[in-house]
Formats: structure tokens, C-alpha cells, sequence
């Protein structure tokens, strides 16, 4: 009886951890953070650099920034179709091949070299992003 109440315990700790985000993000620290992605892309609606503009990223259907040709990596894992919600941009940001790899099923690279390591500078980029 004791061991099935333990269990009971453990299952509904998980289930509530689970349901708590793992870190909420700071629009004004993801904006500073933003200096580091800037040569690369912009937050401009149609301006395109290296990489495609980062307006409206947030909720973007996969592949669809005008102007903008993306990398192979990215046109097949495209192929499968994914939105760049923030599940997606948490997964992204930290490994851009491995996401895309992930999502094409085949070992894919993308363009962006860039990857933030600690899940508060992730969060943080993603409350900036949908600022934009």
C-alpha cells in the first residue's frame, strides 16, 4: 500500500512538472541577444540577408519568407511541412541541423551555424521573436 501511494505521488508530480513551462522567456534580454543574429537576418517585414527576415517568424508556415531562397537542408525538411512555432524554434535555435534533420528524417544541414546553448537565452530570442 505504501509503494502504490509513492508511485501515485511520483506519476503526479511528473504530470505537473510536465505542465510547467520549462523557462519563460524575457522579450528585452532576447533583444539584445537579437545583436548576435543581426548580421545575418533582420526583423524587417521583406528584408532578407543571409538569412530570411524574422518578421512574423513566430506561428510562419515552413519556406514561405519572399525573396528568400533557403538551403537545401531546410527545403526538405519543408517537404514534410512544420510550422516555426515555438516548440519548433526551441528545438531550432539550439541545433538547426539536428531539428531539421529530425523533421526530414534524413541527416540534413542548414545555413545557420548559429546555436544558442542555454534555454534561457532560447526562451528569451523566442518572447523577442514574437514581439516582431
Amino acid at each position: 500500500m505504501l509503494l502504490s501511494r509513492k508511485i501515485a505521488f511520483a506519476a503526479t508530480s511528473l504530470v505537473i512538472l510536465a505542465a510547467v513551462p520549462a523557462v519563460a522567456g524575457d522579450a528585452e534580454n532576447g533583444e539584445k541577444l537579437f545583436k548576435r543574429c543581426a548580421a545575418c537576418h533582420s526583423v524587417d517585414a521583406g528584408v532578407n540577408k543571409v538569412g530570411p527576415s524574422l518578421a512574423g517568424v513566430v506561428g510562419r508556415d515552413c519556406g514561405t519568407v519572399d525573396g528568400y531562397k533557403y538551403g537545401k537542408g531546410y527545403q526538405a525538411a519543408c517537404e514534410k511541412g512544420f510550422v516555426t512555432d515555438e516548440a519548433f524554434l526551441t528545438d531550432y535555435l539550439k541545433d538547426p541541423s539536428a531539428k531539421l534533420s529530425e523533421i526530414a528524417g534524413s541527416k540534413q544541414r542548414s545555413k545557420m551555424a548559429f546555436k544558442l546553448k542555454k534555454d534561457e537565452e532560447v526562451a528569451d530570442m523566442i518572447e523577442f521573436l514574437k514581439t516582431k
